[in-house]
């Protein structure tokens, strides 16, 4: 539970550094918290869920720097924590709900990328 308390904090803080624009920092915050929410919660808590939502929210926003490695890196986040969602919290939870609207969104600017008549200059 003390594990529990420790990283919901730290995702509140890379929350709030995504909405302040502070990408680089929530990413890399994030980068590190991820194997450590699945190692001391598993890959099925609602906070290892929430932060694999956070890490793609903050790779995918940062779209100023956005580069390919980002983007791909966050559909696979994405992709991973669907599934775990959906079966933990069922397909209609609002975070399950926002996990796949992160995912379509992530899929979107990631084909958009790779249509050569999207790129500009």
């Amino acid at each position: 539970e003390e594990h529990e308390h420790t990283l919901l904090a730290a995702n509140n803080y890379s929350a709030s550094l995504v909405s302040l624009e502070r990408f680089k920092e929530a990413k890399s915050l994030l980068r590190k918290m991820i194997p450590v929410a699945r190692r001391a919660l598993g890959s099925s808590n609602v906070t290892t869920l929430r932060i694999g939502m956070n890490y793609a929210r903050a790779l995918c926003e940062d779209g100023a720097t956005l580069e390919d490695p980002d983007l791909r890196e966050a559909v696979t986040t994405l992709e991973e924590t669907v599934p775990t969602a959906r079966r933990v919290l069922g397909g209609a939870h609002p975070l399950t709900k926002g996990i796949e609207g992160g995912m379509r969104d992530a899929r979107a600017a990631l084909r958009a990328r790779e249509t050569p008549s999207a790129r500009t200059g």
